[in-house]
């Protein structure tokens, strides 16, 4: 093995601090660092490097103590990655100074591309770069999910799997084939400072995606798709989002929530200091009618936003299909509850930029200071359905009857 140049040594020691894990000067030496080359890996983006990096994954985290694993500049072709726990290391980085790049073969695919799993004190962190690129184009074609409910799920960029405190930083993801990043079955996770980019009409490439997580922030970060920039699923339980910018796309959504059987509840969400530019919505509430089984969505505060041409910012849409044939039969199965909207101002670009419409009655709905100017020649608008909101302070458009 090549000697560990020393800056990857401080920069590990900061990593661990952030992670509440600090370490002493003499201790980050004796940090062990693994450089992925050196178990065959080329980066030159054209031979298959999956092997080679998984093997170096295995090495390190199989390792006893503070382990390091870079990625250094280059672009290294790989398919499918699954770097799974649990590790021997008491906390493990994956440094990424170089460019990760997706098969665009469909066959070898399952659910996702590259998966980190069952790890402990895992810091996924971005140098130079540090771009996670899914080459989603070639696949976009293929994915009749928009129009179809039996359609075939195309791979996510990242995924990670039933982690415990993990810390993703410093990270840009392009072009996914469908979602960038999605949490499912984590606990306390920090992650800051992303980038995710695919263009406006590329289908279901949501930002990332949160399912039955506890403990997750998102900060300082810009994301624009096409779809979701953040989307909140079911099952998730103290989730914090500040300081995202989102546009283009889809606007940010707690749902869709109530389409499956046993789905958990959602509840203590915040979502603070975000800006909307040019998205569909702003901030989303969408559950789906005839749900299987109930569940609840609940104590969730939006407050502190900007809407810059957003065609509609504030919606709870308890009637939601995004396919043409779509059943009416039973109201939603989601009881939805304490929901505030708080200092939301900008502009949209349809009438109606306030629609609350709830199945059975929501309960706990606050609308307070909203500033909403409809950029046409009509006035802003308010639809409610069943909201029961109460109003506090500043509204324009003016509350509904």
């Amino acid at each position: 093995m090549e000697p560990r140049p020393r800056p990857v040594a401080v920069a590990v020691n900061a990593l661990l601090c952030v992670l509440s894990l600090c370490v002493s000067a003499a201790e980050a030496e004796n940090v062990t660092t693994y450089d992925a080359k050196n178990f065959g890996a080329k980066g030159n983006g054209v031979d298959d490097d999956t092997k080679a990096l998984v093997a170096a994954w295995k090495k390190a985290c199989g390792t006893p103590g503070t382990v390091t694993l870079v990625i250094p500049p280059g672009t290294y072709y790989i398919g499918p990655a699954h770097f799974h726990g649990p590790c021997e290391a008491l906390a493990i980085t994956f440094f990424l100074q170089g460019v990760l790049m997706a098969a665009t073969d469909l066959k070898r695919f399952g659910n996702d591309w590259i998966e980190f799993g069952w790890v402990t004190n895992l810091t996924v962190v971005g140098q130079n770069g540090g771009v996670i690129d899914g080459q989603g184009a070639a696949s976009w074609p293929f994915n009749k999910c928009p129009v179809r409910k039996d359609c075939k799920v195309l791979p996510t960029s990242v995924m990670f799997l039933n982690n415990q405190n993990t810390v993703v930083r410093d990270i840009t993801s392009v072009n996914s084939k469908f979602f960038h990043i999605a949490l499912l079955h984590n606990n306390n996770m920090r992650m800051s400072n992303l980038r995710i980019h695919a263009p406006e009409n590329s289908p279901n490439t949501d930002g990332i995606h949160i399912e039955r997580n506890t403990g997750v922030i998102i900060s300082d970060s810009r994301i624009g798709t096409g779809d979701d920039c953040i989307s909140i699923g079911q099952g998730n339980h103290n989730i914090y989002i500040a300081r995202v910018h989102c546009g283009p796309g889809h606007g940010m959504s707690v749902g869709s929530l109530g389409r499956y059987v046993g789905e958990g509840d959602v509840t203590s969400i915040h979502v603070t200091d975000m800006t909307f530019q040019g998205t569909m919505n702003g901030v989303r509430m969408k559950t789906w009618e005839n749900s299987p089984t109930k569940s609840l969505a609940a104590r969730i505060l939006f407050e502190n936003m900007v809407m810059k041409d957003v065609q509609t910012p504030i919606i709870i849409d308890q009637k939601y299909c995004p396919y043409y044939n779509c059943e009416h039969r039973y109201v939603s199965g989601v009881t939805i509850e304490d929901i505030k909207f708080k200092n939301i101002k900008g502009t949209s670009t349809l009438p109606v930029a306030v629609l609350l419409r709830c199945g059975v009655p929501c309960r706990g709905v606050v609308l307070q200071n909203v500033d909403l100017i409809y950029n046409g020649k009509a006035g802003t608008l308010s639809h409610c359905e069943n909201a029961n909101a109460t109003y506090v302070g500043y509204q324009h458009p003016e509350p509904c009857a």
